[in-house]
């Protein structure tokens, strides 16, 4: 078993300890998000680590211990996760997402703000690892989803130290804390994928992270137009108490593939949309308080007309399809001070 809590990688004979034996002694290192953890034994682990040989990209310092993560010590929180060996290299690639200084990870883990590392998968690796992108792709059910987000979040906590109340300050959290991973559905977008609109080849696998909220329900069911539709998107992302109103980070919009066949019926483009987003999410200035006005005077915080912008620009309103039939779609607001960072995931 590799111990994840210290910096080199150390090995500690169990013996004979059950399951249920495993799961005290761990939860008495403080290494358990508290669920039930796989015994990382040294050969499981060997079976993740042979997933990524040739890997030889350094892996940055973590926050806030600022430790380096081995391959090994990552591989040991993967298995306690409950990944297959072949997550690895997705876990890999989030990690190495959220260590880029634009995602501002210490930032992200020491602020009182209830965020959670984001992660959207895009590309092949979808299909190949079972990801969900359709119906509850926010929820339980697939054991990808589930534990590629959870591997890194034990990532963060076991090697950057991230422990609830002592690093991680975050006044309430969130269950997105425990796992917050899913696919895009790209087969049934009209649009190109996400990874794609970023620079990437549409063969390539990628995972993209960012520090947000859990996903904010957007419900309609009447609207049959695609302005229709953007109004009660618009309506929704206007939010006064929402860390997007810092203006200092994208926010992504989750069309329900409903939503956006209606929407492509009517000739929308992403930039269309984002154009429109930007200018009818705006904030008006009457919904904000008096000393929050004086505060983001302060803070230079843009004020438009009248209207608070939620994003710095319109191209910073990420739009892509996930989920199943249904006429939901879903807004994620950022934690405020960070960027959604992509990384190709490596077939070595």
């Amino acid at each position: 078993m590799t111990d994840s809590s210290i910096e080199d990688v150390e090995t500690i004979d169990l013996g004979d300890m059950d399951q249920a034996e495993w799961n005290e002694y761990a939860m008495a290192q403080g290494w358990s998000d508290g669920f039930p953890l796989v015994m990382p034994a040294e050969a499981s682990v060997e079976r993740f680590l042979d997933t990524v040989r040739g890997d030889n990209e350094p892996i940055p310092a973590m926050s806030p211990r600022r430790v380096i993560p081995t391959l090994p010590v990552m591989a040991a929180n993967a298995v306690m996760a409950g990944c297959r060996p072949e997550y690895f290299p997705a876990v890999l690639a989030a990690t190495r997402a959220v260590l880029n200084p634009e995602y501002n990870l210490h930032g992200s883990l020491a602020t009182t703000h209830s965020c959670a590392p984001m992660l959207l998968v895009n590309g092949p690796i979808r299909k190949e690892l079972d990801v969900n992108c359709s119906s509850n792709c926010f929820g339980q059910g697939r054991q990808a989803n589930a534990t590629i987000g959870r591997a890194l979040q034990l990532i963060l906590t076991n090697v950057g130290g991230a422990k609830p109340g002592i690093m991680d300050r975050s006044t309430q959290g969130s269950p997105a804390k425990y796992a917050f991973c899913f696919g895009e559905n790209e087969e049934e977008s009209p649009w190109e994928p996400f990874h794609v609109r970023r620079g990437f080849a549409a063969e390539d696998s990628v995972v993209t992270a960012m520090p947000t909220e859990a996903p904010h329900n957007i419900n309609d069911h009447a609207s049959t137009s695609g302005i229709g539709i953007l109004t009660t998107i618009a309506g929704t992302i206007s939010q006064p108490g929402a860390n997007a109103i810092y203006c200092n980070a994208p926010i992504f919009l989750i069309l329900g593939p409903e939503h956006a066949q209606t929407l492509h019926r009517d000739g929308w483009t992403i930039a269309d949309m984002q154009e429109d987003l930007f200018k009818r999410s705006a904030v008006p200035l009457d919904q904000v308080s008096k000393e929050n006005q004086v505060s983001y005077e302060e803070m230079e915080r843009p004020l438009v007309n009248g209207y608070y912008p939620m994003t710095p620009g319109p191209e910073d309103i990420h739009i892509l399809v996930a989920g199943g039939p249904g006429k939901h779609s879903a807004y994620i607001p950022p934690f405020g001070f960070t960027a959604a960072c992509s990384v190709r995931v490596a077939h070595v």
